[in-house]
């Protein structure tokens, strides 16, 4: 995500998105779903809302989960949580919650393990207790930054396995242009250099993976020419980078990371004209393509929070939801601590899936990349 809650000051996705009401509202239509790069091993029948909810990461507000959101696990109806600083006040507490989260998911008639993650990157974004303490960009400049990408990632994963949680949306690969820009403000990125980016961001995965805690690599196709008031979180941002800069500077950190094994991308919410000058990131098969076929992956993408002010053209949570998944994404992420919200989510997949606006093999290959990812984890 970006900043999400208040970790980074005012940059929050609460407040409200600049007006683009000359802007049309994108329907969730039949597009042709980014291809898969593998064939999908078959997946156990599922029923519409389970193949939905199954690709849906739920959030919720305080620090204790509602029954609504147990009872979606139980039924298999959900296949994660995020968990944002307002979930938590002490490691025991989240590991109540977290075991709490567990047991409901044993109910299902589902396999596999809960997804359940949190932006833990370092620095100022930290949602709970716990290392890595450092900034990614003191890591960068420290005087053996490999090492220090390293103890970070080992950081991050032994904190968040220690309080039962097996996946974290870090580390950050983008590449800032210019000092106090978007990503570098708050110290969200390695460096300038994205060789170096790149290393370092395969350093932290590797490390972060070996912990037993999945490693997402965002936010693709990268964030750091993005100005300091140009956070998607709020509104909607154009980034007007050449081609050439796109692929061999913001793009390039992630070949690294893809070959070092990172479990899942996150899909920025900008737009990248060079790619698709009509839509954001997130919601481009073109860019959902582009990833794939340029860096190689073949695991779990992730969309950003869906109720991000990036998004304001495109409707209400459903529509959202349904567009992105459209473009590819396997997870949709809802992170405005309200239930409804992936509620709403699951339920307008679920009907695209019953009228054809999703392709049914589509949907089964990312719930058969989903249940790879699972597979792994625990």
């Amino acid at each position: 995500m970006m900043c999400g809650a208040t970790a980074c000051g005012a940059t929050n996705g609460s407040a409200n998105a600049a007006d683009n009401s000359a802007r049309p509202v994108a329907s969730a239509t039949p597009v042709a779903s980014a291809a898969p790069v593998t064939s999908a091993p078959p997946v156990a029948p599922l029923t519409p809302r389970q193949a939905a909810g199954q690709r849906i990461i739920y959030s919720y507000p305080g620090l204790v989960p509602p029954q609504a959101l147990l009872d979606r696990i139980r039924a298999g109806e959900a296949g994660g949580v995020i968990f944002f600083s307002d979930n938590v006040s002490t490691p025991k507490q989240i590991t109540g919650v977290v075991r709490q989260l567990r047991d409901a998911a044993a109910k299902s008639p589902l396999k596999g393990p809960l997804l359940l993650m949190t932006d833990q990157e370092g620095g100022k974004v930290r949602r709970l207790p716990g290392g890595p303490a450092a900034s990614l960009k003191a890591v960068g400049q420290s005087a053996d930054p490999d090492s220090g990408a390293s103890a970070d990632g080992r950081s991050a994963g032994q904190d968040l396995s220690g309080m039962g949680l097996n996946v974290n949306l870090a580390p950050v690969l983008d590449v800032y242009h210019a000092s106090g820009d978007l990503m570098d403000q708050v110290q969200r990125s390695f460096s300038q250099n994205p060789a170096l980016v790149g290393r370092l961001g395969a350093d932290y995965v590797k490390a972060q993976q070996a912990e037993g805690v999945a490693a997402t690599v965002k936010h693709f196709p990268g964030l750091g020419p993005a100005a300091a008031a140009e956070n998607t979180d709020l509104r909607p941002v154009t980034l007007p980078v050449p081609l050439d800069t796109l692929r061999n500077v913001d793009e390039a950190p992630y070949r690294q990371s893809v070959s070092a094994g990172a479990k899942l991308v996150m899909l920025s919410w900008a737009v990248y004209p060079a790619l698709d000058p009509t839509r954001p990131a997130g919601l481009s098969p073109v860019v959902q393509q582009e990833l794939r076929s340029r860096t190689g992956f073949t695991g779990v993408t992730i969309s950003d929070a869906l109720e991000a002010g990036a998004l304001k053209a495109y409707g209400a949570t459903g529509n959202r939801a349904v567009l992105a998944a459209q473009a590819g994404a396997d997870l949709i992420l809802t992170g405005s601590r309200n239930v409804q919200q992936g509620d709403d989510a699951a339920a307008a997949l679920a009907t695209a899936l019953s009228d054809g606006k999703l392709q049914q093999g589509a949907s089964q290959a990312a719930l058969a990349r989903i249940d790879a990812l699972r597979a792994g984890l625990r």
